[in-house]
């Protein structure tokens, strides 16, 4: 990696509680938390939010965002893409966005160590994660959605992919901490993990603009040890713009919160707290007054985007990067080490 200037350290804890307290003012009666007030909600970045209230120890408004989830579960486990406060925008189902719910019990159960939350909750993921596993293919890849009427899109996304092998290995770790016997996971989650590290012709969809395909393998624990380390220095000068972030897609000077935060804890897996810290402080230019952040910043003009948006999901990605860096929560290590319960 480059030299980096010094770092900046983490947030305060004055600074965490204001950022989450910006995710909960916009968290609705319902529980659900859309992305800008009047917007949409996604389950995974719903669930992305969850998971930053109860870093920063706001379990409440955590417990009643996935209370909003179960509500809304089909029984065949699925959620549709997005929502209203009063209805469904898109129908479509998203298989990662499915399979998030797994991850985001865990990493509540990792901060509170309670039991009747994991148990009640584990139903809700087994369904959720049975749902997706319908869609894996032969070598191991999940495909990305199916249609309203059911009918599978016909590709796999290698970032979906990725985030789902996390998901399912969470899946599988709260299986053995509530006593259900879901072994049989075990063997899909190997043939995902294989076809992700592999990656063969044809598996997914050709996304290579796109910054998250090059990050979330080592995000997602596929790729461990050097292959990771050699990954995410393969692309690095692609996607990192010099003091200011990492760029949505490789071909525009586009930086985005989400996106800087996530390849900081990828970095961080593999041991390189240098460029995780160096990554994470350029997310202080992307800091409003009020503890929420910019989704994204277009370079040189320095104009926020899209449309000027301050989403609780960039402010949810810097409290879960913080938190990663600062070993602050019992759930720090959430993306740092494999999910598991022996």
């Amino acid at each position: 990696m480059t030299e980096h200037r010094s770092t900046t350290g983490p947030l305060t804890t004055a600074q965490v509680e204001e950022t989450a307290d910006a995710i909960a003012e916009w968290q609705l009666p319902s529980g659900m938390i859309p992305w800008v007030p009047g917007g949409h909600a996604d389950p995974w970045n719903h669930v992305e939010a969850a998971m930053a209230l109860a870093s920063a120890g706001r379990i409440s408004e955590a417990n009643r965002a996935y209370d909003w989830l179960v509500g809304l579960q089909h029984d065949d486990g699925s959620w549709h893409q997005y929502y209203l406060a009063d209805g469904v925008e898109q129908d479509k189902f998203d298989a990662n966005v499915i399979a998030y719910i797994a991850t985001g019990v865990w990493h509540q159960w990792l901060i509170t160590q309670d039991r009747g939350f994991a148990e009640t909750m584990f139903p809700v993921v087994e369904r959720a994660l049975d749902w997706v596993f319908a869609l894996q293919q032969e070598r191991g890849e999940i495909l990305w959605a199916r249609h309203a009427d059911g009918t599978p899109w016909s590709f796999a996304l290698l970032t979906g992919s990725s985030s789902m092998y996390h998901s399912a290995r969470s899946a599988l770790a709260l299986s053995r901490l509530v006593g259900v016997d879901r072994e049989d996971w075990s063997e899909r989650i190997d043939r995902l993990g294989s076809v992700l590290r592999t990656q063969p012709e044809g598996a997914f969809a050709p996304k290579n603009r796109w910054a998250m395909d090059w990050y979330y393998p080592v995000l997602s624990g596929a790729l461990t040890g050097d292959a990771a380390i050699e990954r995410l220095a393969s692309r690095f000068d692609v996607f990192v713009m010099e003091g200011l972030g990492v760029r949505c897609v490789g071909d525009r000077p586009w930086v985005t919160t989400a996106e800087t935060c996530e390849c900081a804890i990828a970095h961080l897996a593999v041991g390189d707290r240098e460029t995780a810290q160096y990554l994470f402080d350029t997310t202080w230019r992307l800091r409003g007054d009020n503890g929420r952040y910019w989704t994204g910043e277009v370079h040189p003009e320095e104009v926020h985007f899209p449309g000027g948006e301050m989403s609780t999901y960039s402010s949810a990605a810097v409290l879960l990067a913080n938190d990663a860096l600062s070993n602050r929560s019992p759930a720090a290590s959430v993306f740092l080490t494999a999910p598991t319960f022996l």
